[in-house]
């Protein structure tokens, strides 16, 4: 061991541990390879051969995002793998909203101290959740910084390239007044929402992780908050591929109202039933605890809308009908309206 490496040790940053963390996960990293990777792992940059994965010729769409402060929670529960699920499916349907499939993934992971074992469950984490979407994971980058992060803090971030054929691109363009507006469920919080949960639950209500409230059905706290973000992309591929699809919201930070009009042309309203769709209990769970006004509730959380699919009317059946052999739930909650863009929550 040379003087200098010992010396950046002591500073605080082990590049050997770093190394490691990485080269354990090596076999979960190649098993999402796809026949569009080029070469093997450590490259300065990753290579992707569009022709191989049979997307010559097609638009190129890029997402990138984080999982905020779900990562504080995942932390102090020791489960630190379902982060991955969370990034990589929260990309995928952010790109998905355009009728894009992911092609590869690029993760960002920075803590303030180097411990090989959970950095290695976070990238096995994030190479089981991108073979589950048939993208691979192509690069990414490992960063160990004291003195930005605080003890014991993790944060991760990913960028997502997918491509969508020029044909079916969703641009909102198609939606119009009459169609049908039909929700996939949420899993929970997916990853946004958590600071006000946090606050809610830890330091107004005094529950723990441990904590197993009437609310929530014999389910802990950490249950709760942890359940992965689910990926639509299975469930969603058949009708897209059909072309019955019209528009898509994926339902994130901004909830509803900030959401959806970001896909509804001018001259669109939706107005969105909220007794039509059920909700995971986490929800009424903070919003009684935190005495959250319902308005803030539906921009601050999902409410239990993972997704909101737009099709015309006669489509809604073979809609459901496949998300139902994908082994997906669906709710009709609302119709497009003539109306300014926004959302009437009734």
């Amino acid at each position: 061991m040379t003087i200098e490496s010992s010396a950046y040790r002591a500073a605080g940053v082990d590049i050997d541990a770093k190394y490691r963390a990485v080269r354990d996960a090596y076999p979960a990293i190649r098993a999402s390879f796809t026949p569009g990777v080029v070469g093997d792992i450590g490259l300065f940059g990753g290579l992707f051969d569009l022709e191989k994965a049979g997307a010559a010729g097609q638009l190129l769409v890029a997402s990138t995002d984080g999982i905020g402060t779900k990562v504080k929670v995942a932390k102090a529960a020791g489960r630190l793998r379902g982060l991955g699920f969370d990034l990589v499916n929260h990309c995928v349907g952010d790109i998905l909203v355009q009728g894009a499939r992911p092609l590869f993934f690029l993760d960002y992971i920075a803590v303030d101290k180097m411990i090989p074992a959970q950095v290695t469950e976070l990238i096995e984490g994030l190479a089981e959740a991108c073979q589950h979407n048939g993208c691979a994971l192509l690069g990414g980058e490992t960063a160990e910084m004291p003195g930005v992060y605080r003890e014991g803090e993790i944060d991760v971030a990913g960028t997502i390239v997918g491509c969508v054929d020029r044909r079916r691109l969703l641009d909102g363009t198609r939606l119009k007044p009459g169609d049908i507006a039909v929700a996939l469920p949420s899993s929970g919080l997916h990853t946004n929402g958590y600071s006000l949960a946090r606050r809610v639950l830890f330091e107004i209500a005094k529950l723990d992780l441990e904590s197993r409230p009437a609310e929530l059905a014999g389910a802990s706290v950490a249950d709760a908050l942890l359940v992965p973000h689910k990926s639509y992309l299975r469930a969603l591929a058949p009708a897209l591929d059909r072309g019955l699809v019209h528009g898509m919201a994926h339902i994130t930070g901004g909830g509803l109202p900030d959401n959806v009009p970001r896909v509804l042309p001018a001259g669109c309203s939706i107005e969105f039933r909220k007794d039509a769709m059920p909700r995971p209990p986490i929800f009424d769970l903070i919003v009684a605890r935190g005495r959250v006004s319902e308005d803030e509730a539906y921009r601050v959380l999902n409410m239990g809308v993972g997704m909101l699919v737009f099709v015309a009317r006669e489509h809604v059946d073979e809609l459901r009908s496949l998300c139902a052999g994908a082994g997906e739930t669906s709710h009709v909650v609302g119709k497009v309206i003539e109306g300014p863009r926004e959302v009437r929550i009734l």
